[in-house]
């Protein structure tokens, strides 16, 4: 008989036919033994019973006695603990930590002593196995949880911590209970009691399906509670861990419309069976002094809305996140040996050419925490090969994990304590095919200049340090580091072409920032090749000390407030030690960008970069066919890699136009935040657009290399990566930008407008129409291109409802009425141009191109004609 699949009515069903268990005669024994002075109304002692309820040992009235009924239920039935011999048996597999863990077959019991009642546990769900190649974050939900005893029940609370109030007046403390009452995910009955009135409590369906804020993908996905089982568990002094294989597949509605779910493996909407280690972790009895964040550095935070402030208003206090670092007693030199460093465990699955490198990833932080005054603050170790409990599952242990997969990415997550910020636990994540991503990069920008990287595969040493730039930008997110996409634009452009500052201050001051190798650098400058990695430079070993150095007269985390400005009020004099976030990349200052090196000036960054690129074409095909037993594929690849690279670099001077330096500041810092680009810069981003990025780049197309590849195909390439650049130029954000800009102007002379933009851009696009020349094929596709970017503005589609979905990621749909007037004069203008235009040419091709734009023209503007 399957109780588990009968939670309801039960008493109804075929158990009323069996035979009732006769009463135990044994004698009563401590752990089940009636206190002798129970107080009315009150809580009963450990074993006791409740007034009513039958006597330990007994079932409840109208049920049969059968072990585990009220596990099986899951809190369906009265409580019913019996002794503990008859629960935890001689069969059972028990491991002691925290609190004990047994398995008596397939059922799952923790012993919750009364110390561990009532206490915070982190809950943390990571992918142990999967039939599908890892395609995303081994890691689900986390949630804080407390097991607190109700009579005979425990009650497992979700606690949250979002809510703080910083006045502790007993006001505060009672307004803040009316939204300090935790929601209850399970109810569990007390089978038996232990020692110190440990409550034993049948967990099972918390992992295989019947609590669903235990599952692993979250309310998207529906968990087969009869495909699902406990697999193995295991106990720490501080966590205990427990592996569970889940069957699901998606709940009906999951998911945006159109998009798979995301999650950890497997097909959309498919059955899928995965395991995962739920790790429980104790939080700190003495929670860590927060340090409250500043947003001109750039940490990861843990919120929180202070409802005790007195500044009249509800206030939201961010807390940095970041790890226990304490001195000890000890000393070198002027710099403190921490009580425990936070070291990082190589993964053993690792490659083993790639070990010495992961572990000098991992110490390149060191120096850094020397800033902070910390000797060895961070260490690097192998894990033990003598203890089979060891793991990357485990919350406990922080390691470097190498993961089959063909996601070409590395991640770095970690485990944080809610209420402070702390950083418990972290793993970075490095995904196999993060080799092959690391190879196309430093090909197509610094290809020329490496030897070792004109011809595949890399040799290891080559491959070993990328991936040791990997480790490190990755392990500094687990630091509590968010990217810095302000530190590419901090150097002088001349400067990191210059062999001594590079070698003392690198390419870029951020190993965070997203700037890969040093593309600006010509053969000339004979940088040293080491110099065109990123490494760990002068923001973080800044940062690292801002948010890591103790501040010894400090006691509270606003105490701390003063000493914290004055450090980042260097940034006034010293512009590398700036920041900006992830929010702000992609808008409007043209310092802050992805994937950029020296875009401080991104139009000479871009020019130089131009000149690399068409000697890197030299080498694409060499490189790539060294190997004469395989295809193409590898060909293409690399092809593609350097045209994307081309419209990354052709990118970064579009955010010049309609552009706004920032400088993140606080009340203590005079000047403005935002600070409008030069006309004049703008106009010259123009000119390089029309000149070098519009006009079609011939160097990059290489008729040896396309005959290979394809029978046609590379207008759309080339005009492909036009149009990323095209659409970056016109996007609504930006034209909505220009606009402001000249209306909030002190003089209209300084301002680079949108329709002085929109005319420069239409005279480049165009520019044969004013010759007399013929239109090629590449430039008729970009043409076409801009005149369908302009009717998607004029006459904008309803937003679908996988656009407004997205919107609530990416920022509100943009409406075009402010700009759209202007577009349609300008579509006029260029009608009459064409008209003039056609009668002019003599190329049929390009007349019949010419007219159709006519025709494009009329059909968004609705003429009539």
């Amino acid at each position: 008989m399957r109780l588990r699949s009968m939670p309801f009515a039960v008493a109804g069903l075929a158990i009323a036919a069996c035979s009732p268990a006769k009463k135990p005669t044994a004698a009563p024994t401590p752990a089940n033994r009636p206190a002798a002075n129970a107080a009315p109304n009150q809580p009963p002692a450990p074993g006791q019973p409740t007034p009513g309820q039958p006597a330990p040992g007994q079932p409840p009235a109208g049920l049969p006695n059968i072990p585990g009924l009220a596990g099986a239920l899951g809190g369906a039935a009265e409580p019913n603990p019996r002794p503990y011999a008859t629960v935890i048996t001689p069969r059972a597999r028990s491991k002691q930590g925290v609190f004990a863990v047994h398995q008596v077959g397939s059922r799952l019991f923790f012993e919750i002593p009364a110390a561990q009642q009532g206490k915070d546990f982190l809950v943390t769900t990571v992918l142990a196995g999967t039939s599908d190649a890892i395609n995303g974050s081994l890691y689900g939900p986390e949630r804080v949880i407390r097991f607190e005893r109700r009579d005979n029940r425990i009650l497992v609370r979700e606690a949250t911590y979002l809510n703080v109030a910083s006045d502790s007046t007993q006001q505060s403390r009672q307004a803040m209970n009316l939204i300090s009452f935790f929601p209850i995910v399970a109810t569990l009955n007390v089978e038996a009691y232990g020692k110190d009135s440990a409550a034993v409590v049948e967990v099972t369906r918390m992992f295989t399906g019947g609590v669903p804020e235990f599952t692993a993908r979250g309310r998207r996905a529906t968990v087969d509670a009869n495909r699902s089982f406990i697999d193995k568990f295991s106990a720490f002094p501080r966590n205990v861990n427990v592996t569970a294989v889940q069957t699901y597949t998606a709940a009906p509605g999951g998911g945006i419309p159109g998009l798979p779910i995301p999650g950890l493996g497997g097909a959309t909407g498919n059955a899928t069976t995965e395991s995962y280690t739920f790790s429980l972790v104790r939080l700190p009895d003495e929670p860590m002094m927060p340090r409250l964040s500043d947003r001109r550095v750039g940490y990861f935070v843990t919120p929180k809305r202070d409802f005790g402030s007195n500044e009249q208003r509800v206030v939201s206090r961010d807390y940095i996140k970041r790890w226990r670092l304490e001195c000890s007693d000890q000393k070198v030199g002027a710099l403190c040996v921490p009580k425990k460093p936070i070291t990082y465990y190589v993964d053993p699955a690792t490659p083993s050419y790639l070990k010495p490198f992961i572990r000098a990833g991992i110490e390149e932080w060191q120096e850094a925490f020397e800033a902070a005054g910390f000797a060895k603050g961070i260490v690097a170790a192998d894990a033990p090969g003598d203890n089979p409990e060891f793991s990357g599952e485990d919350a406990s242990v922080t390691m470097i994990r190498w993961l089959p997969s063909p996601t070409a990415n590395a991640q770095g997550p970690s485990l944080v304590d809610p209420r402070t910020g702390e950083i418990l636990d972290a793993d970075v994540q490095m995904y196999h095919n993060i080799l092959d991503l690391q190879r196309e990069w430093y090909f197509s920008q610094v290809g020329h200049l490496d030897k070792r990287a004109q011809r595949f595969p890399f040799p290891d040493t080559l491959m070993g340090r990328l991936v040791q730039f990997v480790v490190a930008h990755e392990v500094g997110h687990t630091l509590g580091f968010r990217h810095n996409f302000k530190g590419s634009s901090m150097y002088p452009l001349d400067s990191i072409r210059s062999r001594s500052w590079v070698t003392k201050m690198g390419h870029s001051p951020s190993i965070m920032d997203y700037a890969r190798f040093n593309y600006v650098a010509q053969p000339e400058d004979n940088l040293p090749l080491e110099t065109l990695v990123p490494k760990v430079g002068p923001y973080d070993k800044f940062a690292t000390m801002w948010g890591y150095a103790p501040i010894a007269a400090a006691r509270t985390p606003e105490a701390e407030l003063p000493k914290l400005d004055e450090w980042a009020r260097m940034q006034d004099s010293i512009p590398w030690y700036r920041f900006s976030d992830d929010a702000s990349a992609g808008q409007a200052d043209p310092g802050e960008q992805t994937e950029a090196v020296g875009d401080a000036d991104a139009v000479r960054a871009s020019t130089l970069g131009f000149k690399n690129l068409a000697r890197i074409m030299k080498l694409v095909e060499p490189a790539s066919t060294a190997d004469k037993t395989k295809d193409f594929s590898l060909l293409k690849e690399t092809y593609d890699g350097v045209i994307g690279q081309w419209a990354l670099e052709a990118n970064h001077v579009t955010k010049i136009i309609g552009g706004v330096d920032r400088q993140e500041k606080r009340v203590s810092q005079s000047g403005p935040v935002w600070t409008p680009v030069p006309r004049a810069r703008q106009k010259t981003a123009m000119k390089f657009l029309n000149d070098e990025v519009f006009t079609t780049p011939t160097y990059l197309t290489d008729l040896s290399i396309l005959r290979k590849l394809e029978s046609d195909g590379n207008i759309g390439r080339v005009a492909g990566a036009q149009a990323r650049v095209l659409s970056s130029l016109v996007s609504n954000a930006r034209l909505q930008r220009l606009i402001e800009l000249e209306a909030t102007a002190g003089s209209t002379a300084s301002v680079y407008s949108l329709g002085e933009m929109l005319t420069d851009l239409r005279r480049g696009l165009w520019k044969e129409i004013y010759a007399g020349r013929p239109v090629d094929a590449y430039r008729r596709r970009l043409q076409t291109t801009y005149l369908e970017a302009m009717a998607s503005k004029i006459k904008p589609a309803a937003p679908s409802a996988q656009d407004i979905a997205l919107a609530q990621f990416f920022g509100p749909i943009v409406n075009t009425r402010d700009f759209r007037p202007l577009l349609k004069d300008e579509m006029r203008t260029l009608d009459r141009e064409l008209a003039a235009a056609i009668g002019r040419t003599g190329d049929r091709a390009t007349r019949a191109h010419l007219q159709d734009a006519r025709d494009q023209i009329e059909a968004m503007l609705d003429t009539g004609k």
